[in-house]
């Protein structure tokens, strides 16, 4: 029995293998990756060359390989990985706390590494609750059930250990995004809505002890303040969003053009490659340029939601609200920051701000929707 030669041609088995794949959402986010890479030179190379420039989009590579490996596993053995790569999370947490951890910016959230790079485990926790969270509600969203009680509760503990962990830090930013990630996930595993609304209370009460209980560092509490009180610490905090207002104000609608603007070429914005690099795209590209950046994470975002809303299995719909969700947030919080409209709390935005855990965690994220894509694309079950 003769085979057929179409068939036996390895450039068309590669050809089928990458059109398997969610090419909208991969190259989607590679292309919020190359515009972050060149807001990024342009907020660093009068002072680090091309530096910054080829670690943003080495940290690109590394992460789409690890959104290819990650599609690899395959859903099934993401989901009986869920609750190791949870574990891996909350070691990592607890080890910023010890003497592996350094301090920077008041908050104990990285552990130095070789070569002057660092490892920020809370964002590796986002995915550890996504993968665990999707896993433990998903049989019984298939079989059209509500969570039970024993679920909630065990879906309360899961977040509110990385949670307190994060806070200890203290990183008040991701501790917003892991309560966001759970308010979603439980609201779409059909939880009666007093749990929903009580993870809306945790999440209020929870920001309302830590500022009270002096938990935060004088740093940090002067970027809340800040927001309150623009006028406040005019040397420092107030010093940061006042030249982040001015250079964003001064873009216009066009931009003073790539590598042109004063603010950001003088060197005037703090923390311009990463919490603030919203200000470079704002005062360079102008609002048609921000716009246009905006609408590419916002399809990002939706295209993700929409793998979650296809995907025919409990654990691939809970797969996109959660990174769907985190994404989300992070984007509302960094932009808003940027803005004035929300409180600094350091996060970055997702695939534009420099950083290697972000990026990579974010890049985890993507794999994690690619692979319930692909399962339905291939599943016969699952379409």
């Amino acid at each position: 029995m003769s085979s057929d030669p179409l068939h036996d041609r390895p450039g068309l088995s590669r050809l089928r293998a990458v059109a398997g794949h969610d090419l909208a959402l991969l190259v989607a986010t590679g292309g919020v990756c190359l515009v972050g890479a060149l807001l990024v030179w342009s907020a660093t190379h009068r002072t680090a060359g091309t530096a910054y420039l080829v670690r943003h989009l080495l940290n690109t590579a590394i992460g789409f390989a690890l959104a290819m490996a990650v599609t690899r596993i395959g859903r099934q053995r993401l989901r009986f990985a869920g609750p190791f790569v949870y574990a891996a999370g909350l070691a990592g947490l607890v080890a910023v706390l010890t003497p592996l951890g350094a301090t920077i910016n008041g908050s104990r959230s990285w552990i130095p590494l070789a070569a002057g790079f660092t490892l920020q485990p809370s964002e590796f926790a986002k995915v550890g609750i996504v993968l665990a969270l999707a896993g433990l509600f998903a049989d019984r969203l298939d079989r059209r059930l509500p969570p039970s009680s024993r679920d909630l509760v065990l879906a309360w503990v899961l977040v509110l250990v990385p949670v307190g962990l994060v806070m200890l830090q203290p990183d008040l930013g991701s501790a917003i995004v892991l309560i966001a990630l759970a308010f979603v996930l439980i609201a779409v595993a059909g939880a009666p809505w007093p749990w929903v609304v009580g993870v809306v209370g945790l999440g209020v009460g929870g920001v309302v002890a830590v500022l009270r209980s002096g938990v935060l560092s004088g740093y940090q509490q002067d970027r809340l303040l800040v927001f309150l009180d623009p006028e406040r610490d005019p040397l420092g905090a107030g010093y940061q969003l006042a030249q982040v207002r001015l250079a964003i104000g001064s873009g216009g609608w066009w931009g003073e053009g790539f590598m042109q603007g004063r603010q950001t070429q003088g060197g005037f914005v703090p923390y311009q490659l990463n919490d603030f690099i919203f200000s470079t795209a704002a005062e360079e590209l102008g609002f048609v340029g921000t716009v246009g950046l905006l609408g590419l994470l916002g399809f990002v975002v939706l295209r993700i939601l929409l793998v979650g809303v296809r995907s025919r299995d409990g654990f691939g719909r809970f797969i996109g609200a959660g990174v769907g969700a985190w994404f989300a947030v992070q984007i509302f919080q960094n932009v808003g920051m940027n803005l004035g409209l929300m409180p600094v709390t350091g996060l970055p935005l997702p695939f534009v701000s420099y950083g290697g855990s972000s990026m990579f965690a974010a890049w985890l994220g993507v794999g994690l929707v690619n692979a319930a894509y692909v399962a339905r694309s291939r599943d016969p079950h699952l379409t």
